[in-house]
């Protein structure tokens, strides 16, 4: 296997962790919601978790390839290997099942846009759901009232 084609097997575990940030998040938060599992609500988590599905969505709606597959496209050309879309010939055994992974079944290309437009609106409805919930800053206490010490009358 070429430099390339090593690359382009990178390429593709980087889009496989993208995808399982985003499947698997989702899970965590509509599994965390009724077991009220705090962690699922920090601002962080879920701004990723949000931001990440919608630029998916918004590339499946105006049928913008991900970059994330156009490069990895690219450099599977360099390595010598023919890029077909979603299928590639002379991929070795481990690209080969990552790519598997990603895009499964046989007619992928038919229903991928739907899906990825379907997930990042189904995130979105979660966000309302499921609101952030932002820390709020604490509020000292109020001091003690001091007791006043006895005064001398000195008339």
């Amino acid at each position: 296997m070429s430099f390339y084609g090593f690359l382009a097997d990178g390429i593709v575990f980087i889009h496989l962790l993208y995808m399982g940030y985003v499947v698997v998040g989702q899970l965590a938060i509509l599994i965390g919601w009724p077991l009220k599992w705090s962690w699922i609500r920090n601002p962080w988590f879920r701004g990723t978790h949000l931001a990440m599905i919608l630029v998916v969505g918004f590339e499946a709606a105006i049928n913008f390839e991900c970059p994330l597959t156009t490069w990895e496209h690219q450099l599977r050309e360099l390595a010598g290997q023919k890029v077909n879309r979603f299928h590639v010939e002379g991929i070795s055994f481990t690209g080969q099942m990552l790519r598997d992974i990603q895009f499964v079944g046989d007619h992928f290309e038919d229903y991928v846009n739907p899906i990825f437009i379907t997930a990042a609106l189904i995130v979105l409805l979660t966000a309302f759901l499921v609101p952030t919930r932002f820390r709020r800053q604490v509020q000292p206490a109020a001091a003690p009232a001091k007791e006043k010490e006895p005064q001398m009358n000195t008339d």
